[in-house]
């Protein structure tokens, strides 16, 4: 395990290294979603086959990374992962996004291609939500705080029985730990995002994956977007909600194994 803090302008970067530690081995980089930081992937990457780089990243206003003030735009997030990238000399690789981090992978795949060989879209869409909708939920985390919005939000995050256990306890903690300004910042983010168009004219290998009790973006939602791409496959986790690749870490780790086959990565 390598760590690595990055300054980009004003804004600290917290990535990590774990694998091979080495520039030319097969790269697979993850960006995580909104209010986790990059442990969402520690289930996974045990499972995923030897020989492979794994880059991960805390987004700005989470995790060990600074927290500058809201908002911020989706073109900052994107060159934040860049600037990521760049600095540990990130080429071809596939790159994982997750929610909010699979518009930062639609958006860094429409920029550079050089570091992005193959993408995969997981429980995300080109546009997720409405402004308005975005909007409400500012105005209430900065009103309440988001411990006032965190058990509809696992709700949203998780399947029923999952839901129910004490395995939520650790991803609750940890989003009502995500600072306000960094909560608040990466939901303008998505707000102010419509990838539809930049996102149609990709024409790389990509796969999506959803969860089947997705509250957050629904498998229909998911499908979509990856239909954008002429050739794209698609994959559904039964009883998993928004974060299956902590819900089912076997699943999610297979289909990405077989992925990496298919498209020759490792």
């Amino acid at each position: 395990m390598r760590e690595h803090f990055i300054q980009r302008g004003d804004v600290t970067l917290y990535a990590r290294e774990d694998g091979v530690l080495d520039q030319g081995a097969p790269t697979v980089v993850f960006a995580n979603s909104l209010g986790t930081d990059l442990t969402l992937w520690d289930s996974v990457l045990p499972l995923l086959p030897a020989g492979l780089r794994f880059v991960r990243m805390d987004k700005r206003g989470h995790g060990k990374s600074s927290c500058p003030d809201a908002p911020y735009t989706m073109g900052a997030l994107v060159s934040d992962a860049e600037a990521v990238c760049d600095a540990l000399t990130v080429r071809n690789a596939m790159f994982v996004g997750l929610s909010i981090g699979g518009m930062i992978a639609q958006g860094i795949a429409v920029k550079r291609l050089d570091i992005v060989r193959t993408l995969v879209l997981s429980n995300t869409a080109a546009k997720i939500g409405t402004a308005e909708g975005w909007a409400d939920r500012i105005n209430a985390v900065r009103t309440k705080g988001i411990e006032a919005i965190a058990d509809g939000i696992m709700e949203r995050w998780f399947a029923r029985d999952f839901c129910a256990s004490p395995a939520v306890k650790p991803w609750r903690d940890m989003l009502c730990a995500t600072p306000v300004e960094g909560y608040t910042g990466c939901c303008a983010a998505i707000a102010g995002t419509d990838f539809y168009t930049p996102t149609s004219g990709l024409r790389l290998p990509t796969l999506g994956i959803a969860g089947s009790e997705d509250g957050s973006t629904p498998p229909d939602l998911v499908r979509e977007t990856v239909d954008l791409i002429p050739g794209s496959k698609f994959h559904l986790i039964r009883k998993a909600g928004h974060l299956p690749c902590v819900e089912k870490p076997e699943d999610y780790a297979e289909i990405l194994t077989g992925f990496l086959k298919d498209t020759g990565h490792g």
